[in-house]
């Protein structure tokens, strides 16, 4: 698929499910109003912003605290939006029971037995609108890489007509990438596409997201603005940022525009994800998608790149808030 970089923007619901995530900025976007209604509300009035500004591609996840429900609330209420294409995830519970104040908010599990209930759970949910579901961020210790049976179900899944992927995250993205796409079942590759973190501060995936696009697999771009560094009001003393800021300044738009352009331009990308939390930010990321930059611009931008696993245990460090 080659699409031009307006073309690739989609809209992740990760921000808007539930009351925490793992993402700066959180009280300036939200404030005090994240009741269940409250974001219902919200999640619908950026989905309508998406769609009337062009976006057609939504992703979500089982995870994402009721952001499965409040799309097939959207769905129903517009249904002229035959053309949006939904991809959820499984693989990980939400536990957060609505609270900011949980030691976990989320739980990881990639079995048979969980893939088999959160399946039927957002089956229940979205029906026949759900065109890619995704392990939801695969490791290289992920029991999904020697499960038979996990990888037998997910094949029938796929061979019943949807598009089967998986998400990584962590320092070895590219090694996850690699190893999952040897995955074979009756001779035939497990998957589809795979979404991996790439933003301005890490970049050690794109080689492996080079060789999947080449081999025809989509791939799709998450966490562009390195969960809230990445962000206009962001302070972080990375030198990559302050290059990043320094030439969006230049160029006269936000370090998120510019963070989402650098990412859509990238060739093996199908799609890059906005993620964002208000209204404004969708309009923001439209824009910044549309951005052009020079091949000299680029690889400016992205040879300040930090070290994975000094990017990773930062993020390991960010507090859900």
């Amino acid at each position: 698929m080659s699409l031009s970089p307006a073309d690739k923007l989609g809209l992740g619901l990760a921000a808007v499910g539930r009351p925490a995530y793992l993402t700066g900025g959180r009280d300036a976007d939200l404030g005090g109003a994240r009741s269940v209604s409250e974001m219902r509300a919200r999640t619908l009035d950026i989905l309508n912003t998406a769609y009337d500004n062009g976006i057609r591609y939504i992703d979500t996840a089982r995870s994402y605290g009721l952001a499965e429900e409040f799309l097939a609330d959207w769905l129903r209420v517009r249904p002229e939006a035959t053309d949006v294409v939904v991809a959820s995830k499984w693989g990980y519970r939400y536990v957060g029971d609505w609270r900011l104040d949980v030691d976990v908010h989320e739980v990881k599990e990639h079995t048979l037995e969980a893939f088999e209930q959160q399946w039927h759970e957002s089956q229940t949910l979205l029906g026949g609108r759900l065109s890619l579901y995704q392990v939801h961020s695969v490791t290289e210790d992920s029991p999904l890489l020697r499960d038979e049976r996990l990888q037998r179900a997910l094949a029938d899944l796929r061979s019943s007509g949807l598009a089967v992927g998986f998400s990584t995250s962590g320092p070895r993205q590219a090694a996850t990438i690699r190893a999952a796409l040897t995955l074979r079942v009756d001779g035939a590759p497990l998957f589809d596409s795979v979404q991996s973190t790439w933003n301005l501060l890490e970049t050690s995936a794109a080689p492996a997201l080079a060789e999947a696009h080449a081999a025809g697999v989509t791939v799709i771009l998450k966490e562009c603005f390195a969960n809230g560094r990445l962000a206009p009001a962001a302070q972080d003393p990375a030198p990559g940022l302050h290059n990043a800021v320094r030439t969006a300044a230049d160029l006269g738009v936000g370090v998120d525009q510019l963070a989402i352009a650098a990412a859509a331009h990238q060739p093996w990308a199908t799609r890059v994800l906005s993620g964002a939390a208000t209204a404004d930010q969708v309009r923001s990321h439209v824009a910044g998608v549309a951005l052009e930059l020079t091949p000299a611009q680029l690889a400016d931008l992205t040879g300040r790149a930090e070290e994975p696993d000094e990017y990773w245990a930062a993020r390991s460090r960010r507090a859900w808030n």
